[in-house]
């Protein structure tokens, strides 16, 4: 148990360092993650870490599925509808097929174990894409369309993966009950998952507690995901659904505490989710390498490359013909052009990276005799896993940063300021509304209702400003830091207080706490 419990706090440390380090550097640290963690498993002494793929998954896919559901935008989700489905559903199809014939051709594996390599290969990696995608400065539309593929074609390619390996097993394989299958799967796992939501949602509307609140959407995402595997349906699209219900309907039934608790709380856990798989999946290298006979290393590194290079031209020729071939239907159906700009494209074309989820799938692969050919070939079809894994999440993920700079493409932050100044002032014409309406009750202070008064109009001034253009980022500047050093000094006497021991800490924390609030208000709505 000590054992146990050092090596998994060896591991937070470790993490630790190398996303400080990856800040500094200013590069995603998914990807240095997974080098340091390949570079770590060679040290002597260290005890050899075997991934297992239901540990990844249980324990990793439903929480970060989840939450990046819970994040994503649904109006944007459902805008992008259609290239998320092509990407998550027809280009997973489409890279099965591609890989497997490649895999047949030239590197002479069974047509079954071709497909099984394909369907492993086939998803991108929702954390990877979230990790590196909202890093890079690139637009909402473009995080969407990757997120949202992501996230469903994890689905997809599990099923996929399920299929072509029960083929495998079996011998057997029909299209139109594979097909059916694939439908009740998708479908029976959205219904489940909206089922587990609207459940919760219930709940939460008579609970009133923010620890008991936040446990319950930790525990959510492993609730929809075990509902839909004990139905046998798809526990991704049940955590996806629950997710985006839940996200959806949350402003209806939590209170401020438990948001704003539940918001800090979720997102140390996922950095912690996010930064543990991706350096066990490097440490998984010294295994995969020890598993290999001699002499079939060198084969193994030209076959990853070569399938690498295969996964990544089928999505370039994938990507733009389904983006502009459908460029005409757009303009009959919309009336305009709402066909993206080929940088966006590009990038969208370029950002296949693989992750956790095909390293779980190779894992996952039969190791008994049952396993016909996927038996003897379970560690080449690993290392080749790997392999992929390494070229698209590290050399395509660094790849993208002087692909974005060359491009020029950067964050369409503009629209998203005007909504959230837009928002602002309504809100605040709300209240001032309001305050009208109460002006005459009887248990009204007329202090207490001239300065809410004067708050509000301010909040709807400043908020105008911003909407019209108006403010100057010197008259900005200058008021920002004038708060900041508002803030500061209130800080400092509250602490001389406690120092001399005239007030109790637990005041002191209380009263930092309203101040801590205060100054991320003003950050937000400077």
């Amino acid at each position: 148990m000590t054992t146990t419990i050092t090596i998994v706090l060896g591991l937070l440390v470790t993490t630790l360092v190398f996303a400080n380090l990856a800040t500094r550097l200013r590069i995603p640290y998914a990807i240095l993650l997974v080098l340091g963690g390949a570079l770590l498993g060679f040290l002597p002494g260290l005890p050899e870490m075997n991934l297992s793929g239901d540990l990844i998954l249980f324990l990793f896919l439903p929480p970060l599925v989840y939450f990046s559901a819970w994040q994503i935008s649904w109006r944007e989700f459902r805008a992008n509808l259609r290239p998320i489905l092509l990407l998550a559903v027809g280009l997973v199809l489409f890279t099965t097929v591609c890989v497997a014939v490649v895999a047949h051709t030239l590197l002479a594996l069974p047509w079954s174990v071709a497909f099984v390599l394909g369907a492993v290969l086939s998803p991108t990696d929702a954390v990877a894409a979230s990790a590196i995608a909202q890093r890079m400065g690139l637009s909402r539309r473009t995080v969407t369309v990757l997120e949202g593929e992501s996230m469903i074609n994890d689905a997809t390619g599990l099923v996929v993966y399920t299929f072509a390996v029960e083929a495998a097993m079996t011998g057997h394989f029909q299209m139109a009950a594979a097909g059916w299958q694939f439908v009740v799967v998708s479908l029976g796992g959205l219904l489940i998952g909206l089922i587990v939501g609207w459940l919760l949602a219930w709940l939460h509307r008579h609970l009133d507690d923010a620890p008991i609140e936040i446990t319950i959407t930790l525990l959510t995402p492993f609730a929809a995901y075990l509902a839909a595997s004990a139905f046998q349906v798809s526990g991704v699209l049940a955590v996806l659904s629950a997710g985006l219900y839940l996200s959806w309907h949350s402003s209806r039934f939590f209170s401020s505490t438990t948001r704003l608790q539940a918001n800090a709380v979720w997102n140390v856990l996922v950095f912690i989710l996010n930064g543990l798989l991706f350096l066990l999946i490097g440490l998984q290298l010294r295994h995969i390498l020890s598993a290999l006979t001699d002499g079939s290393l060198i084969t193994v590194v030209g076959e990853a490359l070569l399938i690498s290079l295969v996964v990544i031209v089928v999505r370039i020729l994938w990507v733009f013909p389904a983006t502009y071939l459908s460029r005409f239907w757009l303009i009959r159906l919309h009336g305009r052009d709402l066909t993206p700009s080929w940088k966006s494209v590009m990038i969208v074309s370029w950002t296949g990276l693989r992750g956790g989820i095909s390293l779980a799938a190779a894992l996952a692969l039969p190791q008994t005799l049952q396993g016909g050919a996927l038996v003897s070939m379970r560690d080449h079809l690993i290392a080749l896993t790997f392999g992929v894994i390494l070229v698209t999440l590290v050399g395509q993920g660094l790849s993208l940063i002087p692909l974005i700079r060359w491009l020029g493409i950067t964050a369409d932050s503009a629209p998203t300021e005007q909504e959230q100044y837009r928002a602002r002032e309504a809100a605040a014409q709300a209240a001032l509304q309001r305050l009208q309406e109460l002006a005459d009750a009887e248990w009204i202070d007329e202090g207490l209702l001239m300065d809410l008064r004067a708050r509000y109009e301010e909040k709807a001034r400043h908020a105008r400003q911003h909407v019209q253009g108006t403010p100057h980022k010197e008259a900005i500047t200058s008021h920002k830091r004038l708060h900041r050093e508002v803030i500061e000094a209130e800080r400092a006497a509250v602490i001389n207080l406690r120092n001399q021991r005239q007030i109790d800490d637990e005041i002191l924390r209380e009263i930092e706490r309203e101040l801590d609030l205060e100054e991320q208000r003003f950050r937000e709505e400077s």
